[in-house]
């Protein structure tokens, strides 16, 4: 686990990001928080069934990011809890506007470093299709593959999509504050994904 203090992200859009109240004690939160990632991932890691991989992608979109949201949102960002929750946010915001996405996607690859590309692997010029493909990818990739290599994925799609979004918001007429506080959003997104992949190579993710 990391040392930076927990933090949560700004939303990206009000229905995404829900805040929770309770009197549940922060520690044992925290535990759980940790101990249900771990064996989620070590769950579906171990399973040959493609169907367990299918209910874990499929849970946010069926019962809200909200549900996840109670036991992984106060994690800190450079922890196992609290990745995922953040790949889970990226996966919903993908699912909720393909089309918007991949504009953003489109328009961020033109301006981001070559290598963010190569690392993403979508295909140009990018559909909705596409984009939702690489949210699957993305998000299965942490439960079937190397953690680490999905989160330096996930690093590299943020930093487009910033990119991408800014450039849109500053090619209108009008400013959009929505767009420019998601694009604010992915860049810290981007910074915490990178800092979880390499505390993954170190065995320090938990």
């Amino acid at each position: 686990m990391g040392t930076h203090r927990p933090r949560r992200p700004a939303p990206l859009e009000p229905h995404i990001f829900d805040r929770f109240e309770g009197g549940t004690d922060p520690a044992l939160t925290l535990q759980l928080a940790h101990d249900s990632a771990s064996a989620l991932v070590h769950r579906v890691k171990e399973s040959d069934d493609p169907a367990v991989l299918q209910r874990v992608i499929d849970y946010a979109s069926n019962n809200g990011v909200g549900e996840l949201a109670e036991l992984w949102a106060h994690a800190p960002a450079h922890s196992l809890p609290g990745a995922l929750w953040r790949l889970y946010v990226v996966h919903a915001s993908i699912v909720g506007d393909a089309l918007f996405a991949a504009s953003a996607h489109e328009r961020g690859v033109e301006l981001a470093s070559a290598a963010d590309a190569v690392v993403v692997g979508a295909g140009q010029p990018t559909t909705p299709a596409d984009i939702r493909s690489l949210a699957h990818d993305i998000l299965s990739g942490a439960f079937t593959g190397d953690v680490g290599d999905a989160l330096d994925r996930a690093a590299a799609y943020c930093r487009i999509q910033s990119r991408g979004i800014t450039d849109i918001v500053g090619q209108s007429e009008l400013g959009n504050s929505a767009l420019l506080q998601r694009a604010l959003t992915l860049t810290d997104f981007a910074s915490d994904f990178a800092a979880s992949a390499k505390l993954d190579r170190q065995g320090q993710l938990h």
